[in-house]
Order: C-alpha cells, then structure tokens, then sequence
C-alpha cells in the first residue's frame, strides 16, 4: 500500500461511523444510477469521492486514494477486456460463433441450447478468469440467442452462472489459491474438494436457477458490441471448421494451463522455480499474455489466411469494432474498483470485518460471514476471500488440530462468501450487466441473486461435509 493510502487508512472514523457512510455509500450509488440515472461511470466517481471525504481523506491524499484503485484495476481487467473483445470479434467476424452455435444446437437440441453453454462455460472456466472466459464466449453467446432467438438471458445467465461457481470456488483462480496459501492447505487437495462442490452448485444455482431466473425477464434485444452480425450464408462466405474455432478458444486455456500448472508445482516444491523455462511458461500463461497470443493467432488463422493475405485495412477495421463499444465499460469497471478501493483504503471493509471477527462463531462458519462482510464493503471476491483468509488464519493455528480435508473446506467456505452479493461496488458486476446491456436494476435482480445463491450453496455444502468430517475424524 502506498504513503497515500496508508495515510488515508489512518485518518478513519469510528465503526458506527464508518458503517453509516458505507450504508449511505451505496444507497447513493443506487439511486444516481436507478432513479437520476446519471451513467454508472460518473455515479461511481462522484459517490467514491463523497465516500473518501466522509470517511476523513484529507484534500492532499484524496486524488490518489481514488485513482490508485482504479489505476490497479484498470491494470488487471484492460487488456483482459480489450483483447478478448478483439478475440470475440475475429471469431464473431469470421464466422466462427456461427459454427459453434450450430453445432451446440445439432448436438443438444434447441431446448438444451442453454445447457450445453452453461456446461462449455463450466469446462471453459476452470483456468481462466470470470471476466476473460465471458468476453470470449460472449460471441457463442450472442449467436445462438440470435439463432434460436430465445432472449438473450436465457442463454447468457446459465453461462455466468458457470464462470461464477468456478471463479469462487476452484484453484487457480485467485482468491482459493491465495487461501490455501495462507492457511497451508495442500492446493491439489483444494482443487478435488472445490470441484467436487462445485459439481452440483453449478448445476443447482448455475445453471437450473439462471434458467428460472432468466425465463422470468422479457426478452432482451441482442447488442451489436461485437459488431455488427454477417449473413454468411447471404455473402456466399465459407464457414472456417469447427475444430479450428474450438482451437481458438482451447488456446488460451493451455497457455494459462502452462502459467497454473508451473506455479502449483512450485509450490508443492516439484519444481524451484530456477528453471531456465519456469519464468517463459509463466509470462506467456500469464492471461493477458495467453490472450494476445490468441488474438494474434486467430488474426492469422481466421481472417488473413482463408483472405489469402489480400486484407488491406480490415485487421485495423475489425480492431476497432471490436475496442469501440468496450471503452465504456473498461472506464465503468475501472470505476466500480474505485469504489471497493476506497472502501478498503478508508477502513470500511476492515471495521466490517473486524466485527465479524469478534463475534466467536465456529471457524468455518465465521470465515465465510467476514467474507461475506468483505464482499459487501469493497467489492472484489479475491480481497474478501484473501482478506477473510489472512483474518483466520491466527484462529486456525490457535485452535490447531485441523485436518487437510477440513482446512481444504474452509478454502471453499471462504471463497463461497467471497462470491455471495455481487452488487455495484463490484467491477464484475458492471462487465456482466454492460456487456448484456441489462440495467442496474435487473442485474441487481439477475446476476446478483445467482452469484449470491452460488456462494450460499457452496457454503452449505462445505460446512455439512465439514460437520461430517470433523464427527468422523477424518
């Protein structure tokens, strides 16, 4: 944390205080956004500065107690967004989206469409991030709700159900990992047990709520911020085949494979990290890396190749379709992590949990409430989780006599938490509802709603197998 921060960390109210401001924080929020409905960018940025003043920034620190979150966040899910937007439109362009959307349809059937992305989804997500494997199947997305023309939530919901439940809950996703760092659980083990969680969670609030959720809305129109959709049929263009387009997709997931995979090894010790070729698998599965790669593959594979080079401009044209209409969201996402940013640099998120820390539940049950708390004050699943772990930790090693098994289901219980009620002071969030143009209103009751039920499920699950463990002795 910088001086800036860290004197802003310094200069908090009281708890009752600081709670007050978080309670008025996000009541403003809404209400710029639902009923004045200033855009979220600039709700965000007023109601952030509003928040670090209330809370006692000084004038001097205040600039940098803003920008530092959103500089950071910007940092993390920019490129994310900007090349996986540039991915989706190459496959959107080439018609590659129409490929995979017919032949999830010719292997599932028009009425299981919505099952078969919510399971691509599931499988997509395990080692790449929320937001980089939504961009990416956000063209499959389009295409098939285009072509079964069924409404764009029936087929979008099930799938960020999907990258939810994974996001939460599964190494290498940051913030189970980060927990098993730091409470010394065997990350493999963390792996086995979350999947074995997360198995029905997806299907039972992924995916079968998402549905329910999203039959209950009027049909969204399909936006164009891919571009606008070809008639390849009507221009007479041949279709690139399916395993080529499957490529494209698979290839970020091995580049990052290769990141994930070096990193556990060394961490289980199977590897130094001296290794000559260690630091190149890592930077090249590093995933903004691992898509750029991608993008520039599927420039070459999918446009420059069938064009037989003759393309002029249209890599450049097909760039900037694709970077235009994701502007506005890479500036909301940026600001939705200024929010949770200074609601952690002013101390809001550390009285919340703190609170949470002192009530005396059992361990598993009070990691995953000072998650939870973490989650409300500031936003990012991977700081709550993170947060709540570093929290728990000293009460783990007090009480001592935890098992591997029931440790690797505290992880889960905190990452359940760290999930649960996605709302405005998360960047998620505003991709999600941007990107499907829903309103804040209906993502409140959409996308926050499923990403609540992922993370209470989850926990339920993992505490009973935590009971049943800790009466067994195992």
């Amino acid at each position: 944390m910088n001086i800036a921060l860290e004197a802003a960390a310094e200069t908090t109210r009281s708890v009752p205080v600081l709670l007050a401001i978080a309670a008025i924080a996000i009541a403003l929020l809404l209400l710029l956004i639902i009923k004045v409905r200033l855009h979220a960018f600039y709700s965000l940025v007023i109601v952030s500065i509003l928040t670090a003043l209330a809370a006692g920034v000084s004038a001097a620190d205040l600039l940098e107690t803003v920008t530092g979150p959103f500089g950071s966040t910007l940092g993390n899910v920019a490129l994310l967004i900007g090349f996986g937007a540039v991915l989706g439109r190459i496959i959107e362009i080439s018609g590659g989206a129409q490929v995979l959307a017919e032949s999830l349809i010719r292997r599932f059937g028009d009425s299981k469409a919505p099952f078969a992305l919510s399971l691509a989804s599931f499988l997509f997500a395990f080692p790449i991030f929320l937001d980089a494997g939504f961009i990416v199947m956000l063209p499959i997305i389009y295409q098939v709700a285009r072509r079964l023309k069924g409404g764009l939530l029936l087929y979008a919901l099930p799938s960020t159900g999907a990258f939810l439940t994974m996001h939460a809950l599964v190494p290498p996703h940051p913030g189970p990992t980060a927990a098993s760092g730091i409470l010394g659980v065997d990350v493999g083990l963390v792996v086995i047990t979350s999947i074995l969680i997360a198995i029905p969670v997806w299907y039972l609030a992924g995916y079968r709520l998402a549905l329910f959720i999203a039959r209950r809305f009027p049909e969204f129109p399909i936006p164009n911020l891919l571009g606008t959709p070809r008639d390849f049929a009507e221009e007479g263009v041949a279709l690139p085949k399916f395993g080529t387009v499957l490529l494209m997709l698979v290839l970020p997931l091995i580049l990052i494979t290769l990141n994930t995979g070096a990193a556990a090894l060394q961490t289980n010790g199977t590897l130094s990290g001296d290794e000559p070729w260690f630091p190149v698998l890592t930077t090249i599965g590093a995933t903004p890396i691992a898509l750029l790669i991608t993008s520039i593959v599927a420039m070459i594979v999918l446009i420059v190749v069938p064009a037989k080079g003759k393309i002029g401009g249209a890599i450049e044209t097909i760039v900037d379709e694709a970077l235009a209409p994701v502007c506005s969201i890479i500036l909301i996402t940026g600001a939705g992590g200024m929010f949770g940013g200074v609601l952690t640099a002013t101390g809001i998120g550390g009285a919340l949990a703190d609170i949470m820390n002192s009530i005396g539940l059992p361990i598993i049950v009070a990691g995953f409430v000072i998650a939870v708390a973490m989650r409300l004050a500031q936003g990012s699943a991977t700081v709550a989780t993170t947060t709540a772990a570093g929290l728990l930790a000293p009460a783990v090693i007090a009480t001592g006599g935890q098992s591997p098994l029931q440790l690797a289901l505290i992880v889960v219980a905190l990452g359940a938490g760290g999930i649960s009620f996605s709302h405005v002071n998360d960047s998620g969030f505003w991709l999600v509802s941007r990107f499907l143009e829903m309103s804040t209103k209906d993502a409140l009751k959409s996308w926050s709603v499923i990403s609540t039920a992922v993370g209470f499920l989850a926990f339920a699950i993992a505490w009973a197998l935590y009971a049943i463990v800790s009466a067994v002795g195992i």
